[in-house]
């Protein structure tokens, strides 16, 4: 027989049989570290009841040799304790006991059931079946769930008997009987004895009623009734947790719930005093009580009205975000004025690094409100949104409710992170959800399908994160107020390392402003050769590396101070990872610098074109998109009807081979605005003229040879000037856009506008 090993609890008064669920309070707390033991064991735990209740520590001695072997359904903290749901398994024989990483273990060995006598086993089973759902129906207690089936054999037996033992049985011994009979002929016949007994339950029913009838006035109906409930619970020595329902409902009938609610309340109330204490839907209704009187239904918090100090918290904790922060201060605004008003979605749409997330947080300080954050990234199941029904084991509410339990508050500042990375399968399109939660039109009455009530968060000051616009579902993209944070440039990235990164990365490190000096100088190399990001992410972990490695420097080698250079840079983050200004060392022919705009921020994108002997094929790799591979089509389509222009010979298409490569080909790439970049490189290969080394350029061409506008101007012009180019060449229709691209920017570097293609090989190409 095989011997397993699990770690074992030990329960006052407690046992739980095969195919049984038992909802047990563990407080002890080397029984709490048996069950989160338990989770390395698949769940499985070996419970055993103790002999003497007193016991605190039980020995070996102290336990019944007979238990059975559980799994953890559910596992919820409670204050100094656990509430535990445990389903039986099967019987078990305890062989030895020990103790692993101070933990109570047991080795065991499964009691498998007998059947002595197959021919009466029907009969037998027939006649308890019989019995058991009359004094179920008497009592109004729960029946046997297979009341209804016709073949009668020995599994149907032993579920039965054990159903009736775990029900109906009080007495701890009887109960360990039950337990260690293994034969299921005596088991059945235990329990046709055990009934015989319970038919004496009148006599008992009539005692309890004369005692409440003694105790209480004629009239108070409830009260009777729930003091005739408590004297049958007492009479039977079981507890149910009725002082938590009790207080439960003293917080219902004395705080200023919806009225709706109170009702639903109610009802649920009545529905758990109808049940037994053992049965396991008194948890799962207690629990759902707990969650509905928990969330937030009329607690507010004050706003902060003072625009003065909103905006002095706004500047403390970000450098730059003008528009951003010219938005807050206006809600603020025109809050203050009307008294009212309905709370906008913002989405924060940006690179990673830029400071979304972060700025939520000053949003919430500032307006001194509750934060809390959920993220959608990779949620695909509607029920993340909305909530699982009561129907369902273990089911919750939503990601938006459990954020509004934390928060408290009905006005917290909810962040949704990550809004552009939802996806959906057969379980539902959660985007379709959320715009019950963002729609300000329907979010007043958000339906949560745990809860069943319909819930206000009107109130809620929602601010979504996205790292690329385009991927927003547009159902929500409608209703969402999109406020763009693009790319730092140098200067940002230098005044908001001194301002915020240094001074936080010195504190977390236990270091001292004193004790670790990094100069303009050394944090304009650190981002030039150390990082290469739209944000500050990298740019802060770099400063966390410098702190640490100055922290062992001042304990290993005891120095004062410490002077960050480039020797000791070098030395402690090794070579220079990127160099400054990436653009081509000099004028090459059939390579043209383009620009890329990507979820991460702008990029250049250099594109090489070449031609050799073949049948006129066009070959293109790097791995490119579709849109993109349109784009080198459309482009060499251009250059073959205007071949006489360019001084190409039409028969050269038709003997040679194009290849077109974008580098870092394992990098996927896609966009229209790689069109004139792509027409440029071709007709630079085809006509053996170089490009200018220092020029970038940036549009959508179309057949006709016509430059249209694209998006992402910004992100791109500042990638340009990393990279140390000094021309760009850029749609007409983006004119408009440089407003919105930093004035150091545009001093460093030149604009070019164009219309058509011609204009852009003009400008691009260098003539004999």
């Amino acid at each position: 027989m095989s011997i397993y090993s699990y770690p074992l609890l030990c329960t006052r008064g407690a046992v739980i049989f095969p195919m049984q669920d038992l909802a047990v309070e563990v407080g002890r707390q080397v029984s709490i570290d048996a069950v989160n033991y338990a989770n390395a064991y698949n769940s499985n735990i070996v419970i055993v009841s103790q002999k003497d209740l007193q016991v605190d520590n039980p020995g070996p001695d102290d336990v019944y040799n007979v238990g059975t072997i559980c799994r953890i359904k559910t596992s919820r903290e409670r204050d100094d304790h656990l509430k535990v749901i445990f389903s039986g398994i099967t019987r078990c024989r305890i062989v030895k006991h020990f103790i692993k990483d101070d933990v109570n273990f047991v080795e065991v060995e499964e009691i498998y059931d007998v059947v002595e006598n197959e021919d009466e086993i029907e009969i037998i089973t027939k006649k308890a079946l019989a019995e058991f759902n009359v004094i179920a129906q008497k009592y109004s207690r729960p029946g046997f769930p297979i009341r209804q089936l016709t073949v009668f054999d020995s599994a149907l037996a032993s579920v039965l008997a054990d159903t009736f033992a775990q029900i109906y049985v009080q007495n701890i011994e009887d109960k360990q009987l039950f337990l260690e009979e293994n034969n299921i002929n005596n088991r059945v016949q235990m329990m046709l004895t055990h009934i015989d007994k319970e038919r004496n339950m009148d006599m008992i029913e009539q005692e309890i009623n004369e005692k409440v009838k003694e105790s209480i006035e004629d009239g108070q109906r409830d009260y009777y009734l729930r003091e005739k409930l408590k004297a049958i619970k007492d009479e039977l020595g079981g507890s149910d947790g009725s002082s938590d329902i009790d207080d439960l409902r003293e917080k219902v009938e004395n705080e200023p719930y919806p009225e709706n609610v109170k009702a639903k309340a109610r009802e649920e109330f009545k529905r758990y005093e109808m049940l037994p204490p053992t049965t396991g839907e008194t948890g799962i209704i207690r629990t759902y009580l707990e969650w509905l009187l928990n969330v937030p239904w009329y607690q507010k918090s004050e706003d902060n009205e003072n625009l003065e100090d909103a905006s002095r918290i706004l500047d403390e904790d970000h450098y730059g975000l003008v528009k951003v922060k010219e938005r807050i201060l206006e809600y603020l605004a025109v809050k203050q004025m009307t008294k009212s008003l309905k709370s906008p979605i913002i989405c924060l749409v940006g690179p990673p690094g830029v400071g979304k997330t972060s700025l939520a947080k000053s949003v919430a300080r500032a307006l001194d409100r509750q934060f809390v954050k959920i993220s959608l990234g990779g949620v695909r199941d509607e029920a993340e949104i909305r909530g699982h029904r009561r129907t369902y084991l273990g089911a919750l509410p939503g990601r938006i409710i459990q954020g509004m339990k934390r928060a408290g508050t009905l006005n917290p500042v909810f962040l949704i992170d990550e809004i552009d990375k939802m996806s959906s399968d057969y379980k539902g399109d959660p985007s379709s959800a959320m715009l019950e939660v963002l729609d300000p039109e329907q979010n007043y009455q958000f339906s949560d399908h745990y809860l069943e009530e319909p819930y206000d968060l009107s109130d809620v000051l929602f601010i979504c994160t996205a790292n690329y616009r385009d991927n927003i579902p547009p159902a929500l993209l409608d209703r969402l107020e999109i406020i763009e944070l693009s790319s730092y440039t140098e200067i940002e990235k230098l005044n908001i390392a001194k301002n915020h990164l240094i001074g936080k990365q010195l504190s977390l490190n236990g270091l001292k402003n004193d004790q670790m000096v990094l100069d303009d100088d050394m944090i304009l190399y650190l981002i030039r050769h150390y990082t290469r990001e739209a944000g500050v992410r990298q740019l802060e972990r770099v400063i966390g590396t410098l702190c640490r490695k100055s922290v062992l420097s001042i304990l290993k080698d005891k120095k004062k101070i410490i002077r960050i250079n480039k020797k000791l840079i070098n030395a402690w983050l090794g070579h220079e990872i990127y160099d400054y200004g990436t653009k081509e060392k000099k004028n090459q022919v059939g390579v043209v610098t383009g620009l890329a705009y990507t979820s991460f921020g702008g990029d250049i994108l250099p594109v090489e074109v070449n031609y050799f002997e073949g049948k006129g094929n066009l070959i293109v790799t790097g791995q490119l998109g579709d849109v993109m591979q349109e784009s080198t089509k459309i482009a060499l389509d251009f250059i073959k009807a205007n071949a006489k222009k360019y001084d190409i010979p039409i028969e050269f298409f038709e003997k040679h081979d194009i290849h077109i490569h974008v580098p870092e080909g394992a990098v996927p790439k896609d966009g229209p605005s790689a069109g004139v970049t792509i027409t440029t490189a071709i007709v630079s290969a085809l006509t053996n003229k170089p490009v200018k080394k220092d020029l970038a350029m940036t549009g959508e061409v179309t057949l006709r040879g016509n430059v249209l506008p694209i998006g992402g101007l910004k992100e791109k012009s500042l990638a340009a000037h990393r990279s140390g180019i000094t021309t760009i060449i850029i749609p007409k229709g983006n004119i408009k856009d440089l407003d919105d691209v930093p004035d150091t920017v545009k001093e460093e570097v030149t604009y070019i506008p164009v219309e058509k293609v011609d204009q852009v090989i003009n400008e691009a190409i260098i003539s004999d």
